[in-house]
């Protein structure tokens, strides 16, 4: 499968048109048919940007695997996965911290 028909695969079952994604990824709706349309080549930052946006793996979009998992993260959504990254950047001290906020919070449920 080639790329461009993956790319066009996800945005149809999300029920969205080109216009309606192009605005959502903040760019101009000709471009994105393009890249669509395999008139062009997707840059791997777009790529990138679309794994993230569609939750899947960059292989998945890139057609060399079917499994739409993304690999360390799994899943998570774009919000998730900073606080991931974020975790990640922390001192084990502060990871410590964080963790106990975390159950004081869970446990107030």
């Amino acid at each position: 499968m080639k790329f461009y028909q993956r790319i066009r695969d996800l945005r149809e079952d999300m029920d969205l048109t080109q216009k309606e994604l192009a605005g959502k990824l903040q760019m101009h709706k000709t471009t994105y048919t393009n890249y669509e349309q395999g008139k062009h080549t997707v840059p791997l930052d777009f790529a990138l940007m679309l794994a993230e946006f569609y939750h899947v793996s960059i292989d998945y979009i890139a057609g060399r695997t079917n499994t739409k998992q993304m690999g360390q993260y799994g899943g998570l959504s774009p919000e998730e996965m900073t606080l991931v990254r974020n975790y990640r950047k922390l001192s084990e001290r502060n990871k410590g911290k964080v963790e106990l906020f975390l159950e004081q919070l869970t446990r107030q449920r």
